[in-house]
């Protein structure tokens, strides 16, 4: 049979396979391009107070993990935007990183056309600019619907619009067909939109990506993990064991591009940078506030440079040890939450996480509060374990050959009271050197 009916046919019997619970089978068809790049979604939103030095300190950080740009998301209300976009791009062309813009249609709309535009006729050939094939990258959160052709027309250095489309089904329509491909921000286990079901995450909506696609570029994104307080949303996606698992599949899938989400979105819990001193409070720092995500920065690099060189598996240099766990189990009740717990705690596990990072076989042993320690053989590479969740502190022991190579303790002790849920997650470093 001809390859786009093949192709059809697989698609639709992945997506009957991920109706009946089975994991869906990642097509691998993402461009075989020696052109690989890695972004970082970066909310400008709460970085209005930022300076030139803020942005360096950031983006130098992002450079040693292996990002190449930030996908700097904006809204059209905050007056700042324009101040705040002059020094990403100037920050980024003094110390050698690229940027790009991702309008959020939660503020853009398509009668913006003409803003957009004067936006893309000035970054687009700016030293900073993201550039890829030859054209400034141009993204969006939503904006399912907007006709790229009018800012193509009316910017004087080519443009490459990778819009996020919700549904990977409307690639096919007239406005998608303006774009040069899509972004995808189903980076976590759901049926769609904000519906969460259980985990693991599979390749479902990529594969359906790759297919409505039909060749156009394909942006896939990566996330560590997704939880939320705030009165108009409070939830928690299953996303355990998502900052390694994730990754796999993108080395697994090889897409075009690239996209984490997020460096620096604190209301969704799903950030990878330092906590920063000039940013703005939305109310989260109820659940950010001394959760530090650092080190998943340190789990990333590997994955990284292992999807830009096309291995199908990270090369480990250095014996290290992850985790990441909650501050309480999932049934205690916090006593001054008005918001009350959020929806899809009831599909977590209470649990420990730690990703090992070894040059060779080792055991690790995990004692997680009064629990008996539990000990697991884990091979060479990254792999992430899982252990009951204890009440009190976190204990972290890595031998081979009976001999202690890493020991620690988490930065956080779990507790057994609250006065707020925070389903947000502590995440820490066990190195030679930490």
């Amino acid at each position: 049979m001809g390859w786009k009916l093949l192709l059809t046919f697989v698609v639709t019997l992945t997506s009957m396979l991920s109706v009946f619970g089975a994991p869906s089978t990642s097509l691998g068809l993402g461009n075989q391009s020696t052109e690989k790049y890695v972004f970082a979604h970066f909310m400008v939103g709460i970085v209005g107070n930022y300076e030139l030095e803020d942005w360096k300190v950031d983006m130098a950080a992002a450079q040693s993990t292996g990002i190449d740009a930030f996908a700097l998301n904006c809204a059209s209300i905050d007056t700042y935007t324009p101040t705040q976009l002059a020094l990403a791009y100037k920050a980024a062309a003094e110390i050698g990183f690229k940027v790009f813009i991702s309008f959020d249609f939660a503020y853009w709309n398509n009668g913006d056309t003409a803003k957009i535009t004067a936006y893309m006729q000035q970054y687009a050939a700016h030293p900073a600019q993201m550039q890829y094939k030859g054209a400034a990258v141009v993204s969006t959160f939503v904006g399912d619907s907007f006709n790229w052709d009018p800012v193509r027309k009316g910017t004087s250095h080519p443009i490459y619009a990778l819009p996020n489309l919700q549904d990977p089904a409307e690639a096919t329509t007239i406005a998608s067909k303006s774009a040069d491909g899509a972004f995808s921000w189903l980076a976590w286990p759901t049926d769609g939109g904000n519906s969460i079901i259980p985990g693991p995450m599979t390749t479902i909506w990529d594969d359906r990506f790759f297919h409505f696609l039909e060749g156009r570029t394909y942006m896939a994104s990566v996330s560590p993990w997704f939880s939320t307080h705030f009165n108009t949303k409070n939830w928690v996606f299953i996303c355990e064991n998502l900052p390694t698992l994730r990754w796999e599949q993108m080395l697994s899938l090889k897409p075009d591009l690239v996209e984490i989400i997020s460096w620096n979105d604190y209301g969704e819990s799903h950030y990878i940078g330092p906590s920063e001193p000039n940013h703005s409070d939305d109310g989260s720092s109820q659940w950010a506030t001394n959760m530090p995500h650092d080190a998943w920065r340190e789990l990333y690099k590997p994955y990284i440079a292992a999807y830009k060189s096309g291995a199908s598996a990270p090369t480990v240099e250095e014996d290290k040890l992850v985790y990441w766990y909650r501050p309480t189990p999932k049934g205690v009740v916090c006593t001054g939450d008005s918001l009350g717990a959020p929806n899809g705690i009831s599909m977590l596990s209470d649990s420990i996480f730690v990703a090992t990072m070894l040059t060779s076989p080792a055991t690790l042993t995990v004692q997680s509060g009064n629990n008996s320690p539990v000990s697991i053989n884990v091979p060479a590479g990254i792999t992430t374990s899982n252990v009951t969740m204890g009440v009190g502190d976190q204990r972290f022991t890595l031998t081979r050959g009976g001999q202690t190579i890493l020991s620690g303790r988490g930065g956080l002790t779990v507790q057994d009271h609250c006065t707020h849920y925070n389903f947000n997650v502590y995440v820490g470093l066990i190195s030679q050197s930490s």
